[in-house]
């Protein structure tokens, strides 16, 4: 089944790439777009367009996209190393090891927390979208440390809005390469979708505003160790920040880290942990607050990096 959209060229998309217009007009990838535009299924003025076209406001679009996908399924697998640090009639919180995703996704066919909760006979909250139920925030899958997940219908819809509300504390260690100056600082800089890599996200004019904390905890000649506090949580809010500093973090190909220091390191993900969260308790209302240390790899390469000292 196809859906076959007609419309004109809105204002606000006059001057954009072909790809990057629609993308936004359809709430697609600009690579979904790309490939659509590669066979033949858009045409503007009744013309092929091919994915770099510029379009002009009011010019005529006929969009042939697919039809819709079907439903993510949960996969209820039991995830190696994933601890539960807390956990109640409301909510539990989880120390989510690297290589794991929040929940499923369009592509992702690895380990997951909420199949992991599932596995381990946890029944959390059946709001929000199918494949994130209960699911309140995220971490990246090469990013580890504490979430929390919600397990009640009430504790989802007030966690939710206390991460709207900025009253949840998320408090990050980063190794970054180079020294950040000043020693303590913020990041005040919009991010939004990278102009040319769908999976990547890039300061841009026009993204969402986005503030990041951060102090200098330790020193090394490559690198420093960094204690971020988010204000906003925007997809790789840290790692794009800190990458548009001049200073990855270590070992996020990515955005830009050195292979080679990485390697050193032995390090194969981002030096990135989130080793501390607090929120009000939405069940008793009490605040409530929870550590977690460092994985093996990430210790092991800050005990390298405090060797060259």
């Amino acid at each position: 089944m196809t859906d076959v959209r007609s419309l004109p060229v809105p204002d606000g998309l006059a001057g954009e790439r072909l790809d990057a217009g629609l993308a936004r007009l359809f709430g697609l990838s600009r690579s979904v777009i790309a490939d659509l535009a590669d066979d033949g299924a858009v045409l503007v003025d009744g013309t092929v367009a091919g994915k770099s076209v510029k379009l002009k406001a009011g010019a005529w679009l006929e969009v042939t996209l697919p039809g819709p996908a079907q439903p993510i399924q949960l996969v209820a697998e039991p995830v190696p190393g994933m601890r539960i640090v807390f956990d109640d009639d409301d909510v539990v919180v989880i120390d989510k090891p690297v290589g794991v995703a929040a929940h499923p996704s369009p592509g992702w066919t690895g380990l997951t927390v909420s199949g992991g909760l599932a596995a381990a006979g946890y029944r959390i909250a059946t709001s929000g979208a199918a494949e994130r139920q209960g699911i309140v925030h995220r971490l990246d899958v090469g990013t580890s440390g504490l979430m929390v997940v919600a397990k009640s219908e009430a504790a989802y819809s007030r966690l939710k809005q206390a991460f709207r509300d900025r009253t949840v504390e998320k408090t990050y260690h980063a190794v970054v390469q180079g020294h950040p100056d000043p020693l303590r600082g913020t990041i005040d800089a919009p991010i939004g979708r990278h102009p040319s890599h769908d999976a990547r996200w890039a300061v841009v004019a026009e993204g969402k505003n986005s503030i990041t904390h951060y102090e200098t905890l330790e020193a090394f000649p490559a690198a420093s160790l960094v204690e971020v506090h988010l204000e906003t949580g925007r997809t790789h809010q840290i790692r794009v920040h800190f990458s548009a500093l001049r200073h990855p973090c270590v070992g996020d190909l990515m955005y830009g880290a050195d292979p080679s220091l990485s390697g050193r390191l032995g390090l194969t993900r981002q030096w990135l942990h989130a080793v501390r969260l607090g929120f009000v308790h939405p069940g008793t209302d009490e605040w409530v607050e929870f550590d977690s240390g460092y994985p093996a790899d990430l210790a092991a390469a800050l005990e390298r990096l405090r060797a060259t000292n």
